[in-house]
Protein backbone atom coordinates (compact mmCIF):
# COMPACT_ATOMS: atom_id res chain seq x y z
CA UNK A 1 0.00 0.00 0.00
CA UNK A 2 1.32 3.41 -0.92
CA UNK A 3 0.26 6.80 0.35
CA UNK A 4 1.80 10.26 -0.14
CA UNK A 5 2.16 10.62 3.64
CA UNK A 6 4.03 7.32 3.90
CA UNK A 7 6.51 7.60 1.05
CA UNK A 8 8.33 10.82 1.85
CA UNK A 9 12.08 11.17 1.67
CA UNK A 10 13.70 11.66 5.10
CA UNK A 11 13.68 15.22 6.39
CA UNK A 12 17.22 16.58 6.14
CA UNK A 13 18.99 18.59 8.80
CA UNK A 14 19.12 21.51 6.38
CA UNK A 15 15.35 21.47 5.88
CA UNK A 16 14.82 21.22 9.65
CA UNK A 17 17.12 24.22 10.24
CA UNK A 18 15.37 26.23 7.52
CA UNK A 19 12.02 25.69 9.25
CA UNK A 20 13.55 26.85 12.53
CA UNK A 21 14.76 30.01 10.79
CA UNK A 22 11.27 30.75 9.45
CA UNK A 23 9.79 30.35 12.92
CA UNK A 24 12.44 32.71 14.29
CA UNK A 25 11.49 35.32 11.68
CA UNK A 26 7.82 34.89 12.58
CA UNK A 27 8.48 36.05 16.15
CA UNK A 28 11.18 38.53 15.18
CA UNK A 29 13.97 36.98 17.23
CA UNK A 30 17.72 36.66 16.80
CA UNK A 31 17.85 34.21 19.68
CA UNK A 32 18.38 30.51 19.10
CA UNK A 33 15.10 28.80 18.23
CA UNK A 34 14.73 25.09 18.94
CA UNK A 35 11.83 23.16 17.42
CA UNK A 36 11.02 20.28 19.74
CA UNK A 37 9.30 17.12 18.62
CA UNK A 38 6.18 17.18 20.72
CA UNK A 39 3.22 19.29 21.86
CA UNK A 40 4.07 22.56 23.61
CA UNK A 41 4.04 20.99 27.07
CA UNK A 42 7.41 19.47 26.09
CA UNK A 43 9.38 22.74 25.80
CA UNK A 44 7.28 24.37 28.54
CA UNK A 45 8.36 21.76 31.04
CA UNK A 46 11.81 21.30 29.54
CA UNK A 47 12.64 25.01 29.81
CA UNK A 48 11.64 25.19 33.47
CA UNK A 49 13.54 22.04 34.42
CA UNK A 50 16.61 23.28 32.54
CA UNK A 51 16.69 26.77 34.04
CA UNK A 52 15.38 26.24 37.58
CA UNK A 53 16.80 24.36 40.55
CA UNK A 54 17.19 24.45 44.32
CA UNK A 55 18.89 27.86 44.19
CA UNK A 56 16.18 29.47 42.07
CA UNK A 57 13.77 32.00 43.57
CA UNK A 58 10.81 32.36 41.24
CA UNK A 59 7.89 34.68 40.81
CA UNK A 60 5.15 32.57 39.23
CA UNK A 61 2.23 34.58 37.87
CA UNK A 62 -1.12 32.76 37.89
CA UNK A 63 -3.83 34.07 35.60
CA UNK A 64 -5.20 30.64 34.69
CA UNK A 65 -4.55 26.90 34.94
CA UNK A 66 -1.20 26.91 33.12
CA UNK A 67 0.29 29.30 35.64
CA UNK A 68 -0.66 26.83 38.34
CA UNK A 69 1.10 24.05 36.44
CA UNK A 70 4.30 26.08 36.11
CA UNK A 71 4.37 26.68 39.86
CA UNK A 72 4.13 22.94 40.45
CA UNK A 73 7.04 22.25 38.08
CA UNK A 74 9.17 24.95 39.70
CA UNK A 75 8.57 23.52 43.17
CA UNK A 76 9.33 20.04 41.87
CA UNK A 77 12.71 21.40 40.70
CA UNK A 78 13.43 22.60 44.24
CA UNK A 79 12.89 26.29 43.52
CA UNK A 80 11.49 28.70 46.08
CA UNK A 81 8.28 29.95 44.51
CA UNK A 82 6.30 33.10 45.21
CA UNK A 83 2.94 32.91 43.48
CA UNK A 84 1.22 36.06 42.26
CA UNK A 85 -2.36 35.02 41.57
CA UNK A 86 -5.00 37.33 40.12
CA UNK A 87 -8.66 36.53 39.38
CA UNK A 88 -9.03 34.62 36.14
CA UNK A 89 -11.43 37.24 34.74
CA UNK A 90 -8.67 39.89 34.82
CA UNK A 91 -5.05 40.31 33.74
CA UNK A 92 -1.96 40.91 35.83
CA UNK A 93 -0.42 44.39 35.63
CA UNK A 94 3.18 45.53 35.39
CA UNK A 95 2.72 47.37 38.69
CA UNK A 96 1.70 44.16 40.42
CA UNK A 97 4.83 42.51 39.06
CA UNK A 98 6.94 45.45 40.19
CA UNK A 99 5.44 45.23 43.67
CA UNK A 100 6.12 41.50 43.96
CA UNK A 101 9.73 41.94 42.86
CA UNK A 102 10.23 44.77 45.35
CA UNK A 103 8.80 42.60 48.12
CA UNK A 104 11.12 39.73 47.19
CA UNK A 105 14.26 41.27 45.64
CA UNK A 106 15.96 37.84 45.59
CA UNK A 107 13.67 36.69 42.75
CA UNK A 108 15.74 35.64 39.72
CA UNK A 109 13.11 33.86 37.57
CA UNK A 110 9.69 35.06 36.43
CA UNK A 111 7.16 32.75 34.73
CA UNK A 112 4.12 34.12 32.93
CA UNK A 113 1.46 32.99 30.49
CA UNK A 114 0.91 35.52 27.70
CA UNK A 115 -2.66 34.56 26.75
CA UNK A 116 -4.72 31.97 28.62
CA UNK A 117 -7.06 30.39 26.09
CA UNK A 118 -8.65 28.45 28.94
CA UNK A 119 -9.82 31.60 30.71
CA UNK A 120 -9.77 34.12 27.86
CA UNK A 121 -7.43 36.71 29.34
CA UNK A 122 -4.16 38.13 28.03
CA UNK A 123 -1.37 39.86 29.90
CA UNK A 124 0.57 43.04 28.94
CA UNK A 125 3.89 41.36 28.27
CA UNK A 126 5.66 44.39 26.78
CA UNK A 127 5.19 46.43 29.98
CA UNK A 128 5.90 43.45 32.23
CA UNK A 129 9.08 42.70 30.29
CA UNK A 130 10.44 46.15 31.07
CA UNK A 131 9.92 45.56 34.79
CA UNK A 132 11.48 42.11 34.74
CA UNK A 133 14.45 43.31 32.68
CA UNK A 134 15.09 46.18 35.10
CA UNK A 135 15.07 43.71 37.99
CA UNK A 136 17.48 41.38 36.19
CA UNK A 137 15.44 38.18 36.47
CA UNK A 138 15.23 35.52 33.80
CA UNK A 139 11.88 35.86 31.97
CA UNK A 140 9.98 32.70 30.92
CA UNK A 141 6.89 33.15 28.74
CA UNK A 142 4.22 30.75 27.54
CA UNK A 143 3.07 32.32 24.25
CA UNK A 144 1.47 29.17 22.86
CA UNK A 145 -2.03 30.65 22.61
CA UNK A 146 -0.90 34.18 21.78
CA UNK A 147 1.32 33.63 18.75
CA UNK A 148 -0.56 34.45 15.57
CA UNK A 149 -3.38 36.20 17.46
CA UNK A 150 -1.36 39.06 18.94
CA UNK A 151 2.24 40.27 18.86
CA UNK A 152 4.89 37.96 20.32
CA UNK A 153 8.28 39.73 20.38
CA UNK A 154 10.77 38.03 22.70
CA UNK A 155 13.74 40.21 21.79
CA UNK A 156 11.89 43.51 22.12
CA UNK A 157 10.31 42.44 25.41
CA UNK A 158 13.38 40.89 27.03
CA UNK A 159 11.97 37.35 27.12
CA UNK A 160 14.66 34.75 27.76
CA UNK A 161 12.57 31.62 27.19
CA UNK A 162 9.59 32.01 24.87
CA UNK A 163 7.55 28.90 24.06
CA UNK A 164 5.14 28.81 21.13
CA UNK A 165 2.89 26.19 19.57
CA UNK A 166 1.19 26.16 16.19
CA UNK A 167 -2.11 24.49 17.01
CA UNK A 168 -4.15 27.55 17.95
CA UNK A 169 -3.98 30.93 16.19
CA UNK A 170 -1.32 29.78 13.74
CA UNK A 171 -3.71 27.12 12.47
CA UNK A 172 -0.97 24.49 12.33
CA UNK A 173 0.00 21.12 13.84
CA UNK A 174 -0.06 20.25 17.52
CA UNK A 175 2.75 17.70 17.41
CA UNK A 176 5.69 20.12 17.22
CA UNK A 177 6.50 23.28 19.17
CA UNK A 178 9.33 25.74 19.57
CA UNK A 179 11.21 27.76 22.16
CA UNK A 180 13.47 30.76 21.69
CA UNK A 181 16.41 30.82 24.10
CA UNK A 182 18.55 33.83 25.04
CA UNK A 183 22.24 33.63 25.81
CA UNK A 184 21.43 34.34 29.47
CA UNK A 185 19.08 31.38 29.53
CA UNK A 186 21.66 29.05 27.97
CA UNK A 187 24.18 30.15 30.60
CA UNK A 188 21.66 29.52 33.39
CA UNK A 189 20.98 26.03 32.06
CA UNK A 190 24.68 25.20 31.69
CA UNK A 191 25.25 26.19 35.33
CA UNK A 192 22.33 24.07 36.56
CA UNK A 193 23.55 20.59 37.59
CA UNK A 194 19.95 19.36 37.63
CA UNK A 195 19.17 20.39 34.05
CA UNK A 196 17.98 17.34 32.05
CA UNK A 197 20.64 15.69 29.91
CA UNK A 198 20.29 12.83 27.43
CA UNK A 199 16.59 13.28 27.86
CA UNK A 200 13.62 14.08 25.62
CA UNK A 201 13.09 17.10 27.91
CA UNK A 202 16.63 18.36 27.44
CA UNK A 203 17.21 21.71 25.79
CA UNK A 204 20.93 21.41 26.49
CA UNK A 205 21.05 18.32 24.29
CA UNK A 206 19.74 20.43 21.43
CA UNK A 207 22.25 23.18 22.23
CA UNK A 208 25.30 20.93 22.42
CA UNK A 209 24.45 18.34 19.77
CA UNK A 210 22.50 20.48 17.29
CA UNK A 211 23.20 24.22 17.58
CA UNK A 212 26.87 24.05 18.62
CA UNK A 213 27.48 21.53 15.83
CA UNK A 214 26.26 23.94 13.20
CA UNK A 215 22.83 22.29 12.87
CA UNK A 216 24.17 19.56 10.59
CA UNK A 217 23.08 16.41 12.49
CA UNK A 218 19.70 15.92 14.15
CA UNK A 219 19.47 14.35 17.60
CA UNK A 220 16.91 11.79 16.46
CA UNK A 221 14.50 11.09 13.64
CA UNK A 222 12.24 14.13 13.35
CA UNK A 223 8.45 14.05 13.36
CA UNK A 224 8.43 14.46 9.60
CA UNK A 225 4.75 15.04 8.88
CA UNK A 226 4.42 17.53 11.73
CA UNK A 227 7.53 19.42 10.59
CA UNK A 228 6.20 19.67 7.04
CA UNK A 229 2.83 20.80 8.39
CA UNK A 230 4.58 23.46 10.47
CA UNK A 231 6.46 24.65 7.41
CA UNK A 232 3.20 24.86 5.44
CA UNK A 233 1.55 26.70 8.32
CA UNK A 234 4.29 29.34 8.44
CA UNK A 235 4.18 29.68 4.64
CA UNK A 236 0.45 30.37 4.84
CA UNK A 237 0.95 33.05 7.49
CA UNK A 238 3.74 34.64 5.46
CA UNK A 239 1.47 34.71 2.40
CA UNK A 240 -1.47 36.26 4.25
CA UNK A 241 0.75 38.54 6.32
CA UNK A 242 1.18 38.23 10.08
CA UNK A 243 -0.46 41.62 10.71
CA UNK A 244 -3.49 40.50 8.69
CA UNK A 245 -3.70 37.23 10.64
CA UNK A 246 -3.56 39.09 13.96
CA UNK A 247 -6.13 41.63 12.77
CA UNK A 248 -8.47 38.78 11.84
CA UNK A 249 -8.23 37.39 15.37
CA UNK A 250 -8.76 40.81 16.92
CA UNK A 251 -11.85 41.24 14.73
CA UNK A 252 -13.19 37.86 15.81
CA UNK A 253 -12.73 38.73 19.49
CA UNK A 254 -14.31 42.17 19.14
CA UNK A 255 -17.24 40.80 17.16
CA UNK A 256 -17.87 37.98 19.62
CA UNK A 257 -17.80 40.29 22.63
CA UNK A 258 -20.07 42.86 20.99
CA UNK A 259 -22.47 40.17 19.78
CA UNK A 260 -22.74 38.59 23.23
CA UNK A 261 -23.43 41.93 24.90
CA UNK A 262 -26.21 42.61 22.42
CA UNK A 263 -27.58 39.06 22.59
CA UNK A 264 -28.41 38.92 26.29
CA UNK A 265 -28.40 35.85 28.49
CA UNK A 266 -24.60 35.60 28.58
CA UNK A 267 -21.82 37.98 29.56
CA UNK A 268 -18.10 38.11 28.87
CA UNK A 269 -16.10 36.19 31.46
CA UNK A 270 -13.19 38.66 31.25
CA UNK A 271 -14.42 41.95 32.67
CA UNK A 272 -12.45 44.43 30.58
CA UNK A 273 -12.09 44.25 26.80
CA UNK A 274 -8.44 45.32 27.09
CA UNK A 275 -7.72 42.18 29.15
CA UNK A 276 -9.51 39.82 26.74
CA UNK A 277 -7.37 37.57 24.55
CA UNK A 278 -7.85 37.75 20.77
CA UNK A 279 -7.37 33.98 20.51
CA UNK A 280 -10.61 33.00 22.28
CA UNK A 281 -13.54 34.64 24.04
CA UNK A 282 -14.87 33.16 27.27
CA UNK A 283 -18.46 33.70 28.40
CA UNK A 284 -20.23 33.36 31.73
CA UNK A 285 -23.62 31.66 31.88
CA UNK A 286 -26.43 32.61 34.28
CA UNK A 287 -26.34 30.76 37.64
CA UNK A 288 -29.19 28.44 36.65
CA UNK A 289 -27.77 27.51 33.22
CA UNK A 290 -25.20 24.73 32.94
CA UNK A 291 -22.52 25.72 30.43
CA UNK A 292 -21.75 22.16 29.33
CA UNK A 293 -25.39 21.41 28.59
CA UNK A 294 -25.85 24.71 26.75
CA UNK A 295 -22.80 24.06 24.55
CA UNK A 296 -23.97 20.52 23.81
CA UNK A 297 -27.36 21.85 22.69
CA UNK A 298 -25.75 24.60 20.56
CA UNK A 299 -23.47 22.10 18.84
CA UNK A 300 -26.42 19.96 17.80
CA UNK A 301 -27.19 22.59 15.16
CA UNK A 302 -23.62 22.56 13.84
CA UNK A 303 -20.98 20.29 15.44
CA UNK A 304 -18.21 22.18 13.62
CA UNK A 305 -18.77 25.42 15.58
CA UNK A 306 -15.75 26.39 17.73
CA UNK A 307 -17.63 26.11 21.04
CA UNK A 308 -16.54 24.33 24.21
CA UNK A 309 -17.39 24.42 27.87
CA UNK A 310 -14.75 25.55 30.33
CA UNK A 311 -12.40 22.97 31.78
CA UNK A 312 -12.51 21.44 35.24
CA UNK A 313 -14.36 23.51 37.82
CA UNK A 314 -15.35 26.03 35.13
CA UNK A 315 -17.31 23.48 33.06
CA UNK A 316 -20.61 24.48 34.62
CA UNK A 317 -20.28 28.24 34.28
CA UNK A 318 -17.99 29.06 31.35
CA UNK A 319 -18.29 28.81 27.57
CA UNK A 320 -15.33 29.22 25.25
CA UNK A 321 -15.69 30.53 21.72
CA UNK A 322 -12.43 29.30 20.19
CA UNK A 323 -12.27 31.71 17.25
CA UNK A 324 -8.67 30.96 16.33
CA UNK A 325 -6.84 29.76 13.26
CA UNK A 326 -9.33 28.80 10.53
CA UNK A 327 -12.22 29.80 12.85
CA UNK A 328 -11.18 33.46 13.11
CA UNK A 329 -13.90 34.32 10.58
CA UNK A 330 -17.21 36.22 10.56
CA UNK A 331 -19.03 32.99 9.76
CA UNK A 332 -17.67 31.14 12.80
CA UNK A 333 -18.50 34.06 15.09
CA UNK A 334 -22.02 34.58 13.71
CA UNK A 335 -22.72 30.85 13.73
CA UNK A 336 -21.61 30.57 17.36
CA UNK A 337 -23.76 33.51 18.45
CA UNK A 338 -26.81 32.16 16.60
CA UNK A 339 -26.43 28.66 18.06
CA UNK A 340 -25.91 29.91 21.61
CA UNK A 341 -28.81 32.33 21.26
CA UNK A 342 -31.15 29.60 20.05
CA UNK A 343 -30.09 27.31 22.91
CA UNK A 344 -30.70 30.09 25.45
CA UNK A 345 -34.11 30.86 23.96
CA UNK A 346 -35.09 27.20 24.37
CA UNK A 347 -34.44 27.61 28.08
CA UNK A 348 -36.80 30.58 28.23
CA UNK A 349 -34.17 33.31 28.39
CA UNK A 350 -34.82 36.52 26.52
CA UNK A 351 -32.33 37.00 23.69
CA UNK A 352 -32.12 39.26 20.65
CA UNK A 353 -30.55 37.32 17.80
CA UNK A 354 -30.85 40.12 15.28
CA UNK A 355 -29.22 42.66 17.59
CA UNK A 356 -26.38 40.22 18.20
CA UNK A 357 -25.91 39.68 14.48
CA UNK A 358 -25.76 43.42 13.76
CA UNK A 359 -23.46 44.18 16.69
CA UNK A 360 -21.00 41.46 15.66
CA UNK A 361 -21.05 42.61 12.05
CA UNK A 362 -20.35 46.22 13.00
CA UNK A 363 -17.63 45.31 15.49
CA UNK A 364 -15.80 43.15 12.95
CA UNK A 365 -15.08 46.26 10.91
CA UNK A 366 -13.69 48.26 13.85
CA UNK A 367 -11.84 45.84 16.16
CA UNK A 368 -9.68 47.01 19.02
CA UNK A 369 -7.47 44.98 21.31
CA UNK A 370 -3.98 43.63 21.95
CA UNK A 371 -3.62 42.33 18.42
CA UNK A 372 -3.75 45.85 17.00
CA UNK A 373 -1.63 47.82 19.47
CA UNK A 374 0.94 49.95 17.59
CA UNK A 375 3.21 49.92 20.63
CA UNK A 376 3.32 46.13 20.86
CA UNK A 377 3.73 45.55 17.13
CA UNK A 378 6.61 47.97 16.87
CA UNK A 379 4.70 50.17 14.43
Amino acid sequence: MTHPFLDLAPLSAGRFAAIEDRVARLIGTRQDVVIMQGEALLPLEGAIRAAAGPGTVALNVITGPYGQTFGNWLRDCGATVHDLAVPFHTAVTAEQIRGALAEHPEIDFVSLVHAEAATGNTNPVAAIGEVVRAHGALFYLDAVAAVGAEPVLPDAWGVDLCVIGAQKAMGGPAGVSAVSVSERAWARMAANPNAPRRSYLSLLDWKERWIDGGRTALLHAPAQLEMLALEACVERIEAEGLQTVMARHASAAAATRAGVLALGGLEPYVDEAKDAAPVATTLRTPPDVDASALVARALESDPALPLAAGGGALAGEMIRVNHYGPDATPGAVQGSLAALGAALAEKGLKVDLEAARRAAEEAWDRPTGPGLSPTDTGA
